[in-house]
């Protein structure tokens, strides 16, 4: 068996990787049975809780997690892995570096994959906020008078998560995975529970009652559809969260585990509204039994907390393949394991993540609200990466058209029938995932087309760099002094404008000069021995090229500890590390950008984290020369 790393692994290791997989991966889709069904039938006023509407919703859940997860998620788009990775920017770098893309259509990939990704940060808001408040409500079915504490219990919860982020899972990691599978056996024991009291539920299954719900109820069967898409909220997910447990680990979770444990409660709940249409005010915690229900919502707010701990160790994974592929300024990332690369924490995302959350939650306080707020993003992001999969089964799989227009129809179909049905949930909250959505698309795109303009107008400015190694060779004039001297570079063809600066105000040149750049590739990791290129320019000068992987955060000092094994040897105490820092000032008179673009360009790059301690330079050997930049 292989893991997506292409290492070999045992059947013990794939069913620690399914364990963990089930705990990280299906968190979001897994506690959709808190609310999907309540919403569904509550999405239309006055719809009556009849036999053939319940029959029909139902219906509507099971294809919707078999289209969506099982066929499009599961067996389509996981097979489109960059190097075992997953995820809508791992699939844009897919795309975009293609030799037979044009420069319009790589240009139309960014902007879907910018777009998608954009949505995931709205949808990463709203999951925390609708999951955690759902399982709290609950309080409100054992004991109305504790309705008062709910929200601030959810707060308060939601507190000691993102507070707790900064320590890092990698001690709790063990334990998602056998919570969560205690979570999917009770609400799957709970629902067969009740579908052995009503089996005839389980005729929901034939998908004639689907077709009958749309044929009776017409526009009104497009809106429930709005809420029918929270079953499969978590879909990207699986996707996303391919690089730490490989395909077949999810694979095994979904089908033989997950999907089995959500549709008996689905159903479960059904067949209990059957019996009793009262339990329509929460169907999910009236399959408790007697004595129970404290035990279910304790069970439950364990497993919302799970499964936004996911959500947000989500953010913090894609916010740095955006950082990496040049989508974002640099941000401080820090690690929280020395043994698992992808465990980081994001102090700026996180915090802004917690403030949005709380907002939410007293903004529209309660799940029912929530719900009008939540699924645009989902099925916005699901829409991209749709299309950006059928570009790479296109390009790379050398599909035909025919394939290629039959798969798209069917999986295009279905996402924008979903994307559709929530537009109508915009006055009633979709306009914040939505606006949230627009907001880091623009400040994406403007620091992409911002970095464009101003490493043009710096390239434009700069000498290039065999001339002045040639100016080197007649002048004798310089004065060196004793050390080296490690220049960070965009463009290894120029002369480092720090270098310039440094001749310009102190008349020297250091003993050894190194020129650094830092290049992203469009695979996950590099290997160790394929990081660095050393090239010896002569006169004590050398160029090194360093390739990271979107999944990785440069470290310098490793980097030049790495090199004494091709031959170049770094002594930290002699070594000074020269940057150059832009003052950038806005002006009309460029008509390359907006005049707000570029100031909002400007605030994020004043904002943005050092090249320092980005790049993990000791403090004490830094040295920065700045100049002012019109664009």
């Amino acid at each position: 068996m292989q893991h997506p790393g292409n290492k070999t692994i045992t059947r013990k290791e794939l069913g620690s990787l399914t364990l963990g997989a089930l705990g990280v991966v299906f968190g979001d889709v897994g506690t959709s049975p808190l609310y999907t069904l309540r919403e569904c039938l509550t999405s239309i006023n006055g719809m009556p809780l009849s036999e053939p509407n319940v029959f029909g919703i139902l219906s509507l859940i099971f294809w919707s997690l078999a289209i969506v997860i099982s066929l499009k998620y599961a067996l389509f788009i996981m097979r489109l892995d960059n190097r075992g990775e997953g995820g809508i920017l791992a699939l844009l770098a897919l795309t975009i570096n293609s030799p037979r893309n044009s420069t319009h259509r790589r240009a139309l990939f960014v902007l879907l994959g910018i777009f998608g990704a954009a949505l995931f940060f709205g949808d990463g808001m709203i999951t925390p906020a609708i999951s955690v408040l759902s399982a709290v409500e609950g309080l409100k079915i054992a004991e109305p008078t504790l309705q008062p504490w709910v929200i601030p219990l959810t707060i308060l919860i939601l507190i000691a998560l993102f507070i707790f982020q900064q320590v890092g899972t990698t001690k709790v990691g063990v334990l998602f995975g056998p919570l969560i599978g205690l979570w999917f056996l009770t609400i799957g024991g709970l629902g067969l529970i009740s579908i052995m009291r009503t089996p005839t539920i389980l005729a929901a299954l034939n998908p004639l009652y689907a077709a009958d719900f749309f044929m009776a109820h017409g526009i009104e069967s497009f809106v429930t559809l709005g809420a029918v898409v929270l079953a499969v909220t978590g879909a990207e997910a699986l996707y996303a969260d391919m690089g730490h447990f490989g395909r077949k680990p999810i694979h095994l979770a979904w089908f033989w585990f997950v999907l089995p444990a959500l549709i008996l409660n689905y159903f479960g709940q059904g067949a209990l509204i059957l019996r009793n249409p009262a339990a329509i005010a929460n169907p999910f915690y009236k399959l408790a039994p007697h004595g129970g229900l404290y035990v279910l919502i304790l069970i439950a707010a364990i497993a919302t907390i799970i499964a936004s701990q996911a959500v947000i160790s989500g953010a913090f994974s894609l916010s740095r393949q955006a950082i990496q592929l040049g989508f974002l300024p640099r941000m401080d990332i820090r690690h929280t394991s020395a043994k698992a690369i992808g465990q980081i924490y994001v102090p700026f995302i996180n915090w802004s993540l917690l403030a949005a959350i709380i907002t939410l939650v007293i903004g529209f306080k309660s799940s029912d609200n929530l719900a009008s707020a939540y699924g645009i993003a989902v099925t916005g992001t699901m829409i991209c990466t749709t299309l950006l999969a059928l570009a790479v089964a296109r390009i790379r799989w050398k599909w035909g058209w025919p394939a290629t227009i039959f798969t798209g129809a069917l999986f295009l179909s279905v996402d924008t029938a979903f994307f559709g049905a929530n537009t109508l949930k915009i006055v009633d909250g979709g306009w914040f995932p939505l606006a949230t959505g627009f907001i880091v698309f623009t400040l994406m795109t403007t620091w992409r087309r911002g970095r464009a303009i101003l490493l043009d107008k710096l390239n434009r400015d700069a000498m290039p760099l065999d001339v002045f190694m040639s100016s080197l060779a007649i002048s004798e004039s310089l004065t060196r002094v004793p050390g080296t001297a490690v220049f960070l570079t965009g463009n290894q063809e120029v002369v480092p404008q720090a270098l310039l600066h440094n001749l310009k105000h102190n008349k020297i040149l250091h003993e050894r000069n190194v020129f650094i750049t830092t290049l992203s590739r469009d695979i996950p990791h590099i290997d160790p021995e394929e990081r660095a290129e050393i090239s010896n320019l002569g006169h004590e000068f050398y160029r090194i090229h360093a390739w990271y992987g979107f999944q990785e955060s440069p470290d310098i000092p490793e980097l030049l500890d790495s090199c004494r094994a091709m031959g170049l040897n770094f002594n930290m105490m002699e070594t000074s590390f020269f940057l150059s820092r832009e003052i950038l000032i806005p002006t009309k008179r460029q008509k390359s950008m907006a005049l707000w673009r570029e100031r909002i360009f400007i605030s994020m790059m004043r904002n943005a984290v050092s090249a320092a301690k980005f790049f993990n330079l000791p403090m004490n050997r830094v040295i920065e020369l700045g100049a002012q930049i019109e664009i």
